[in-house]
């Protein structure tokens, strides 16, 4: 039997309900519950992520060298240059700007609260025939 159901991914950030409007919008989402200082969304495949008050919150410091990444998300897209759009006019920014190395078209950027996510782009393949 299992006995973790679920899980998810909490981002600390001064302002939740402002930072999980971006990700609603963002996933094709819903907010799946809230308090004071938690919100609670499900994006449209499933993804779930929560944003906790920190009233202290910076934004983290990525892409400095001198830095860790840390933690990041990953979203699989099927059009990365649509995605970007979405992404710029719910009010992320783009954060690299170089041509990325390995087998993965992938973008990164930054959410309205500065943490990093990358755009990876999934190539669509043609279902088998015979």
């Amino acid at each position: 039997m299992t006995l973790v159901k679920a899980g998810l991914v909490v981002l600390d950030c001064a302002e939740p309900e402002k930072l999980s409007l971006f990700y609603r919008e963002l996933l094709g989402g819903e907010q799946t519950g809230a308090s004071a200082n938690l919100v609670e969304i499900r994006g449209a495949d499933g993804i779930r992520l929560a944003f906790r008050r920190d009233v202290n919150a910076t934004s983290p410091s990525w892409p400095r060298p001198e830095n860790s990444l840390q933690a990041h998300l990953v979203f699989l897209v099927e059009d990365m240059d649509e995605a970007e759009r979405r992404v710029v006019g719910l009010g992320g920014r783009p954060t690299d700007t170089k041509d990325p190395a390995g087998p993965y078209e992938e973008r990164g950027y930054a959410d309205p609260a500065g943490h990093s996510f990358t755009l990876r782009l999934v190539p669509i393949t043609a279902p088998k025939q015979g």
